[in-house]
């Protein structure tokens, strides 16, 4: 070696000596929240008067007693209940029900909607939700905020997308109401007939960047179309999707009404539904064999039902028709799943209903019958299951992110108390403080 290259090692190694010593002992990026009441794993026993230690935005340890550590972030939440970041595995970031929402579809780029998204994906974590999947709307848009909320460049929950849905042709995931020229220039680029071409809309999505995939296996609400709300795939194309998505690393999830749609997709094998309205004791029985998940959007039924009744100017005759023949059914249907042993994770629909108040559904779930600690796990273990983030997120424990929530009252009693969030805090960044 020679000694040019010696003495650049040897200032390498001290550099990084030096640097190794600074961080251990820096403590700037330190933060201990003194919680009063620590719901550290939700379905678990609550801790009174503990210190969660936070470094460089992951939890390092949780101990008994308010502890301090030299020159770390106090944060105070001593008259606070702490828990777990709230999960939202069903939402629509992109978009919001409102008059103009069927003339968006031709006056708003991708980059217009992107810029929506950031505004409603800072409301949703502002509201105590730290990690949302989204599951459906423009590819471009949503993949360009989860990367931008991933990087720091924007505020929001973290983020599983899914892209447009994989939908047959002409099914509620598909442009449906418009004139034939309309048609055929907005047609879904997840519109696919036949088991190959649903194969390769599902590797097409995967190719572009998406974390899950999200069919509609049944007809929907507020698709503009008569075509009801039962099964829209054929058998050989449900099966075609799920093997295609598993062969790349991908969980499917279907939007399913119907039962036939529900009992067909859980049977070729799907993942999770999303609905399940008209679920019976055969898609129970589908449910528990496969372990698969339900995310029941409870408070987009009780939304759609009310638009409905007050004759809201954004809905259309078709819409109007269909969502007063699902929302009422759908409390019943999340009893009837609980009783039956399914497994529940949390999704509101929110895009449907406003961005913001997600937290309505914990109070639909406990009408339902779940007490309020199964509603908080369904948002919180059993959505980080859902996801496949259980080592990642769902609960405050050593190496999990510090995705940290606080309310004045003790949700276990009143689940209400997560419709008024007083602290927020994701990957160790505090968003909201009392």
């Amino acid at each position: 070696m020679t000694g040019l290259a010696s003495a650049l090692l040897a200032a390498w190694m001290l550099v990084s000596a030096g640097t190794v010593t600074q961080a251990e002992n820096d403590v700037s990026s330190v933060t201990v929240i003194h919680a009063g009441h620590l719901i550290a794993v939700p379905g678990e026993r609550v801790r009174e008067g503990a210190s969660i230690i936070i470094r460089d935005g992951r939890i390092d340890t949780i101990e008994d007693g308010y502890v301090t550590r030299d020159g770390a972030e106090i944060i105070d939440l001593t008259a606070h209940w702490v828990l777990p970041g709230l999960i939202d595995a069903h939402v629509h970031l992109l978009s919001e029900r409102g008059a103009s929402s069927r003339l968006d579809t031709f006056t708003l780029s991708s980059a217009d909607r992107a810029f929506v998204g950031a505004r409603h994906a800072r409301r949703t974590l502002e509201a105590g939700f730290t990690t949302v999947q989204d599951v459906g709307g423009d590819l471009e848009a949503i993949l360009a905020l989860r990367n931008a909320i991933r990087n720091g460049d924007a505020a929001g929950p973290r983020m599983r997308v899914a892209g447009p849905s994989i939908t047959p042709t002409g099914g509620h995931g598909d442009v449906n109401g418009y004139n034939q020229q309309v048609i055929r220039n907005f047609s879904s680029p997840g519109a696919c007939n036949g088991p190959a071409d649903c194969a390769r809309a599902v590797r097409s999505l995967v190719q572009a960047g998406v974390d899950t995939i999200k069919i509609t296996a049944t007809g929907g609400v507020l698709s503009n179309t008569a075509a009801g709300l039962e099964v829209q795939f054929m058998d050989d194309e449900l099966t075609a999707i799920v093997q295609a998505a598993e062969m790349m690393g991908r969980r499917v999830t279907a939007h399913a009404h119907g039962v036939t749609g529900v009992n067909a997709f859980l049977a070729a094998g799907g993942h999770s539904i999303e609905h399940g309205t008209f679920l019976d004791e055969e898609s129970i029985r589908l449910f528990r064999r496969s372990g698969a998940f339900l995310v029941p959007t409870v408070m987009a039924g009780e939304f759609v039902t009310l638009e409905a009744e007050a004759n809201a100017p954004w809905m259309t005759p078709f819409q109007r028709a269909k969502a007063l023949q699902v929302g009422p059914q759908m409390v019943d249907m999340l009893r009837r799943a609980h009783r039956g042993g399914v497994q529940i994770a949390f999704g509101t629909d929110s895009g449907v209903s406003r961005h913001g108040d997600n937290a309505r559904e914990f109070e639909l779930m406990v009408e339902a019958g779940m007490t309020p600690e199964q509603a908080i796990i369904a948002a919180t273990i059993n959505g980080a299951r859902h996801l496949q983030l259980e080592n990642e997120i769902g609960r405050i424990a050593p190496g999990f992110h510090a995705d940290i929530i606080a309310v004045s009252g003790n949700p276990l009693e009143n689940v209400s108390e997560l419709r008024d969030v007083d602290f927020v805090m994701a990957a160790g960044m505090v968003h909201k403080a009392p």
